[in-house]
Parts: structure tokens; sequence; C-alpha cells
């Protein structure tokens, strides 16, 4: 898949597995540089091994902790290290550093909505491919900045979503300028700004629906749901059908302003369409949306039924 921008591709949690990213590292020739949050992948440490024994340059950004502590992040960093894997710590400039992204040959970015663990490729999540020249070298950018705990300054607009640089203005772009539909996957959306702004959308009329969670005492008259028996781990949006955000950042106010987050914005025609497609999947599986369908479903037929007699007359 191509579009102005070079190759994206659209990588779907649990449909997907982990399959991708053990190819995506067996593929590497020059260079992996690998930021994580969480990882207990076995199978994918063992392929980052066998690229730094085959010649490949392998580096992981690990960060200084997660919700989980410090003890696996540290066996972690030690295994590599034994390796001949190049490790560093992220530092403290930030309540936590939780961007998920991948970098092959400097060429190719990966960003994701998951972590590197087993439970996160068993719930719903996204991951963005993409060789957008733009968007690779912002990405290096980033993580020599965080790899040498030096600060980062965006160069480029747009496309590459960084917390807390440049996150809310960017994401609160993407939302302004919705004109007929804003699709959202988010497990907590409680930033004051960003309710505001999808509650005018709403007013405007717009299709907006919420996959996740929202704040209860502003989100009343949001149409919200969370799909029965699948976890989410997930930041997306679709915009008008033809625009979508895949990442790490949630609509609240740590993950835009105190966190390392990393997020992308594509356009490809087939990524944006099966994240829609996904997206209304999901929903016609949540107690709203089956009422939904049979409601339009129930329309259809009572227009059907009068198409009919006008045409009997």
């Amino acid at each position: 898949m191509r579009d102005a921008g070079g190759y994206v591709e659209l990588k779907v949690q649990p449909t997907d597995g982990i399959k991708p990213l053990l190819e995506t590292i067996e593929q590497a020739r020059k260079s992996i540089d690998v930021m994580i949050f969480r990882f207990d992948l076995k199978p994918m440490e063992k392929e980052l091994v066998a690229a730094r024994e085959r010649g490949v340059v392998v580096r992981a950004l690990i960060a200084h902790e997660s919700s989980q502590g410090d003890k696996r992040l540290r066996q972690l960093e030690l295994r590599m290290l034994e390796k001949g894997i190049l490790v560093a710590r992220t530092g403290n400039a930030f309540v936590r550093y939780h961007g998920k992204l991948m970098i092959v040959d400097r060429e190719e970015l990966h960003v994701y909505g998951f972590n590197f663990t087993a439970l996160d490729l068993k719930s719903r999540s996204f991951g963005i491919v993409t060789r957008d020249r733009k968007a690779v070298t912002e990405a290096i950018r980033l993580f020599e900045a965080d790899t040498l705990r030096q600060e980062y300054e965006p160069q480029e607009d747009g496309a590459f979503v960084v917390s807390p640089e440049n996150a809310r203005e960017i994401l609160a772009t993407f939302i302004k300028r919705a004109r007929k539909q804003l699709l959202i996957y988010d497990p907590k959306v409680t930033d004051l700004q960003m309710i505001r702004l999808i509650n005018q959308r709403i007013k405007a009329g717009l299709d907006v629906r919420i996959l996740g969670k929202v704040s209860a005492k502003r989100g009343e008259h949001m149409r919200v749901q969370k799909p029965p028996g699948l976890r989410l781990h997930v930041r997306a949006m679709v915009r008008d059908g033809d625009t979508a955000f895949v990442g790490s950042q949630s609509l609240r106010a740590m993950e835009l302003d105190a966190r390392r987050e990393v997020g992308l914005i594509v356009k490809e025609p087939k990524t944006v369409k099966r994240l829609l497609e996904t997206f209304e999947m999901d929903w016609a599986k949540t107690e709203l949306g089956a009422k939904e369908a049979k409601e339009a479903k129930k329309e259809e037929k009572q227009r059907e039924e009068v198409i009919a007699e006008v045409v009997a007359r």
C-alpha cells in the first residue's frame, strides 16, 4: 500500500498477533531501535538477539519504570546487555515514558498502541507502519533525544504526535476538523478541553461514537460503549472516513501534558478503511450498537413498505 507519503500499513490486535513483530525484526538488515514500556514476549526477545548476532545494530530504550515497577525492566535490561544489545534507560523528566515504537534500518517506523506483552496482543489494539520520510526522521530525533536524556523539539508539524510537546494541539485540531463523523477508541477520556471539543462536534450534528470510557459527569450525552468480552488497550480515532490517528496517548491531561507518548496520523485509504471497519465491527457487538442496528433495520423495512405501497397504486 502506497500513498503520497509512502508505504503505510495497519496492524490489528488480536487479529494479527505476534507474527508481524517477528517478521519485522527478522527482515532488518542494518539497525533496530525499539522503545519499550512493558515487555514479556520471549519470541520477540529471541529475534532481537538473533538480529544482533547477524550484525544488526540493536538499541533498546527502556522506560525507567512502569506501573509494574522497575524489577522486570531491570531484568530485561541485563538480559539484553548480556547478548550485546545496546540498552539505555529513560530519565525521569516525565511522569512516565509510555511510548511504544520501533525504527527499522532508519527507514521504516512502527508506532504501536500496544505494549510488547502477551496480554496486549490478546487485546484490541493497533499499530501503524510507515516509511514516510518526515515521520521516520522525527522518530529518530525523538529516540536519540530520549536516549541521551536531552530535550526534544519537533521540527515537523502534523503527522508525528508526541506528548507532551505537540499532542494536545495536534489532537485538538484533529477533533475540530471533523465534519461528518468522529469514531474514537479510548479507555479513559477525561481531559476537559477534549471533552468540550467532542461535545461541540456532537452539537454540530456529527456521528460521534466512543468505544471505551468517558468521565461520567461530562460524557452523559455521548454515545459511549465498551465492547463485551474484549479488553481495550488502544488509543485511536477515525475522522470522516479518510484520516486516522493511532498512538499511546489517551485524551486525558496526564497523557497529553506530562508523559512521553507517541502517535501517528495517516490518510492512506486502505489503512483508514480497515480501522473504520474494525470499529464498526466492535461497535455492532455493543448493547447500543445492536439496538441501533435493529432500529435501522426496522426503519429500512418501513421505507420499503411505503415504496411498495406507492408502486402498487
